[in-house]
């Protein structure tokens, strides 16, 4: 091993597939023509309006708050705050998403019963179907994808791609871009 080399330390070229890999997956999971493709088939939702995207994020949050014990808001209540903490967006975009959930018939809207100016959101029956119905569509999807892989390569995998995510959700890169090319030019 050479001296200025830590253990643990990756060379350049694996830190360079990685990267090259993780981009390669966002543009799969963020084409335009995936989006339209899912616009177009969900014409129309529960409550009559279109489906978007957006509608199955919230559903998706929703659930796992409900379902998560020792949440800081008070028990047993999901609040359009926990869903904007939750997707890391802005309180007013998160009311948007969840206005459009529930007018789509996916999420219910309850008053709290701990505060009357805050409103406890769940899934209605509908709003379960399409988490129950994506879950599946989505371990569908990764069971082809990992078809020939072996129980072991898995959960190996899912142990790895568990632990890359949740140390990329401690420590988020914040891209210094006027940095990138400045530093590009100088070059």
């Amino acid at each position: 091993m050479a001296a200025e080399e830590r253990p643990g330390d990756l060379p350049d070229q694996v830190l360079a597939d990685i990267s090259l890999a993780l981009f390669h997956l966002r543009r799969v999971w963020i084409k335009p023509d995936l989006v339209k493709r899912i616009r177009a088939q969900t014409s129309g939702g529960p409550g009559g309006r279109p489906l978007q995207l957006s509608n199955l994020m919230v559903v998706h949050v929703v659930a796992a708050l409900s379902s998560e014990c020792g949440m800081q808001e008070p028990a047993g209540e999901v609040t359009v705050g926990a869903v904007a903490d939750r997707l890391e967006i802005d309180p007013s975009t998160a009311s948007r998403l969840v206005g459009h959930a529930i007018d789509t018939g996916l999420l219910s809207r309850r008053p709290s019963p701990h505060d009357a100016r805050r409103a406890n959101l769940g899934l209605t029956e509908a709003g379960l179907r399409v988490k129950q119905v994506a879950d599946r569509f989505r371990r569908a999807y990764l069971d082809e994808l990992m078809a020939e892989w072996t129980p072991g390569e898995r959960a190996m995998f899912a142990d790895l791609l568990t632990r890359f995510a949740q140390a990329a959700a401690q420590k988020p890169m914040d891209p210094d871009l006027d940095k990138i090319f400045k530093e590009a030019r100088a070059d």
